[in-house]
């Protein structure tokens, strides 16, 4: 059962005076005078109740009191009171009297699910207890004897009554003074009680507009304290101007949403009651796992394939566009699983580029629920997996959900009731790899510094996403029992300074993944029996020996085996070669990897040799009014800083990476010979005057 009670404990120095002279003269009037049982009380009682023939007053002692309400429930007896009238008596041969009404004060019920003094004076009043007038610390001192009855808020009359009977007691002990006690009877009673959040505030929004009465598949314990962690975890990076999150949390063997945070602070101004789950945004990263799930069922990629982590131009409609690392770095020759797990942006475009453009990963984003994107894909066109795409947050997390059922994807559920039949997306083999490069912390440790968010004490897939202009950050991942998704930015879009996936995200992730697995032992996917482990050198992708040192572990599928690694595979000092593809790397600035790598001129590239820029039969305008250098052309070929070029109408200016071309009026044809293959491609060009 839930236990919704909020209580405060508090030392015995906080207590105010008049709070502790209230209560005794409300409860125990001789409390510093017995020793746990008051004799003349009981005597009293035992009269009353023979002279009126019913029990009139109990005669329990503070102590008395304090013994019961620290007890279980228990039938009303004689047996009953005898014991805790012993018990009473024990406590205060071993408590000082300070103790035991410290003790007292801290586990009175006073009613509305708020227990001790200083939790009721929070409530009741909105103040600590040191503010407290003495009228309403006498309030406060009667409603323990009957708190639903005297509730205050509902029947402001019989407390008000019950705090007159408190004053007057008070005022027959001569503990305060007569004056004192005139004005407190005088005093009205001014309540400022509390509006406490509901849980899900969202969802009375939601049910009313589906006029349904269904019970919900939310953990109630589990959302307060998401919702907790998210105001807290907020709180902290208000100064990097982040305020809003949510978060989405789904049971992945049912789909049932265990947990749903719309936003930190539903009360908020400023776009509080906008829904953070259901609202498009930048992705950002996040759809790079289902890239290189293409990328292992159509091209033929494994974990430990070499990618390329080059400057690479694509064309789009718009022109040639140059994409960066959000590091502004390039690493040459990596693994996929390298890639993936340190979400580097240029193997994941060349994937896609590879894969025939955007459609497949449209398809497949469709497939898994996504409804936010636009009909056509080349809307997006490559940059569809660096996350240009808006996405909910909900239906990217239960994506996420669908790499954790191995590729068995079915909608999520809020209401219970029939369930939905799975359908394949894609192969476990796939979702399995995809995990595992996801968890494996000694991956990313080259892009995440280990210990940070993203490192849970088990086994955790994960990754994070950050808008290219820190408008939104994100941080989605799964165990086998339960996936999460993380959304944090402002409403208003409004950038954060700087706060990436980790440093926003993240925090509220891992200690919503470490909630959830409480009382959940995590567990981990089983390995699919035709993969076995395999250490590759990965700046080849070729197995080596167990001995090797530079070699990493990997998975590879028995039948499938990588190629050995060979002495043709090095120069004479180690250094494993290069394809030229990787020549202008090799050359550039970018490139820190010298001392391990060299290139390998000798042998042909598989790419194929073109001119990506410009395109054939562009026509230029020259504008005399525009500064100097509006002329010249810096042509690209598929295999950058390797072609010769050659044009017998334009002059041609050698530089590194690539020649400077002069355009001159007139049609003109361009030629590119790549050095090693021969192949020859030209274009023509047209130049005209504005």
């Amino acid at each position: 059962m839930l236990d919704s009670t909020r209580a405060n404990p508090v030392t015995f120095e906080e207590f105010p005076a008049d709070l502790i002279a209230c209560t005794l003269a409300a409860e125990d009037k001789r409390f510093f005078q017995h020793g746990g049982i008051d004799g003349w009380a009981t005597l009293r009682a035992f009269r009353d109740g023979i002279v009126r023939g019913r029990v009139v007053s109990g005669a329990s002692t503070l102590t008395q009191q304090l013994i019961k309400i620290s007890m279980p429930p228990a039938k009303r007896s004689m047996r009953t009171k005898i014991y805790e009238a012993l018990a009473a008596r024990h406590l205060e041969l071993k408590w000082r009297k300070q103790q035991i009404l410290t003790a007292y004060l801290n586990r009175l019920d006073y009613g509305n699910l708020r227990i001790g003094s200083a939790e009721a004076a929070r409530f009741y009043f909105q103040k600590p207890l040191a503010d407290l007038s003495l009228a309403e610390c006498a309030l406060l001192a009667g409603l323990p004897q009957a708190p639903s009855r005297l509730n205050p808020i509902r029947y402001p009359q019989r407390a008000m009554a019950r705090r007159s009977t408190v004053l007057n007691r008070l005022e027959s002990n001569q503990a305060v003074e007569p004056t004192r006690i005139r004005a407190a009877i005088a005093e009205p009673l001014s309540l400022r009680p509390m509006a406490e959040a509901s849980p899900a505030p969202w969802l009375l929004t939601k049910a009313a507009a589906m006029s349904s009465r269904l019970p919900t598949t939310l953990d109630l314990p589990l959302q307060k304290d998401l919702e907790l962690i998210v105001r807290e975890e907020t709180a902290k990076l208000k100064r990097a101007n982040l305020r809003h999150a949510a978060v989405v949390v789904i049971d992945n063997p049912t789909g049932e949403i265990l947990g749903l945070v719309s936003s930190a602070d539903w009360n908020d101004p400023h776009g509080g009651q906008i829904n953070g789950a259901l609202t498009p945004r930048s992705p950002g990263s996040t759809l790079k796992p289902f890239t290189y799930i293409l990328a292992m069922e159509r091209n033929h990629r494994f974990p430990f394939s070499i990618l390329a982590d080059i400057p690479s131009p694509f064309k789009t409609p718009q022109g040639l566009d140059l994409p960066e690392n959000y590091d502004h770095c390039y690493r040459g020759p990596v693994t996929l699983r390298s890639a993936l797990a340190c979400s580097l942006n240029l193997p994941a475009l060349r994937e896609v580029n590879a894969l025939g453009g955007p459609s497949p990963l449209h398809e497949l984003l469709e497939n898994l629920g996504i409804t936010t994107l636009q009909s056509d894909p080349s809307f997006y066109g490559l940059g569809l997996t660096l996350g240009n795409a808006p996405v909910r947050l909900l239906e990217l997390t239960n994506a996420y959900a669908t790499l954790a059922r191995q590729g068995q994807h079915f909608p999520p559920k809020l209401f219970l009731g029939k369930s939905v039949e799975p359908h394949h997306v894609f192969d476990a083999r796939s979702a399995y790899w995809i995990a595992d490069i996801l968890a494996d912390p000694i991956a990313r440790a080259p892009s995440f510094q280990p210990g940070g968010p993203l490192d849970l004490p088990f086994k955790c897939a994960v990754k994070t996403g950050t808008s290219s202009d820190f408008h939104d950050n994100w941080c989605v991942g799964f165990t086998p029992e339960f996936t999460i998704g993380v959304w944090a930015g402002n409403f208003e879009q409004i950038p954060m300074k700087e706060l990436s996936g980790i440093a926003g995200a993240g925090p509220i992730f891992h200690r919503a993944m470490l909630r959830l697995h409480r009382d959940t032992p995590p567990t981990w996917f089983e390995r699919p029996a035709e993969l076995v482990e395999i250490r590759i050198d990965p700046r080849t992708g070729k197995r080596v020996a167990a001995s090797d040192p530079v070699g990493a572990y990997d998975l590879a599928p028995a039948n499938d085996l990588p190629p050995l690694a060979a002495t043709t595979d090095y120069d004479t000092s180690g250094k494993a070669l290069l394809d030229p593809l990787f020549a202008e790397w090799f050359a550039s600035s970018y490139n820190l990897r010298r001392s391990v790598l060299a290139m390998d001129l000798n042998h042909a590239t598989s790419v194929p040799f073109q001119i990506i820029s410009p395109a054939a039969d562009t026509t230029f305008l020259l504008d005399p009014e525009i500064p100097s250098g509006s002329s010249k052309l810096r042509p690209v070929t598929s295999i950058p800083g390797t072609a010769r070029w050659s044009s017998e109408t334009l002059r041609i200016e050698p530089s590194s990476p690539e020649p400077i071309v002069h355009l001159s009026l007139g049609i003109h044809r361009l030629t590119a010979i790549h050095p090693e293959s021969g192949v020859t491609r030209t274009i023509t060009l047209h130049v005209k005057s504005m």
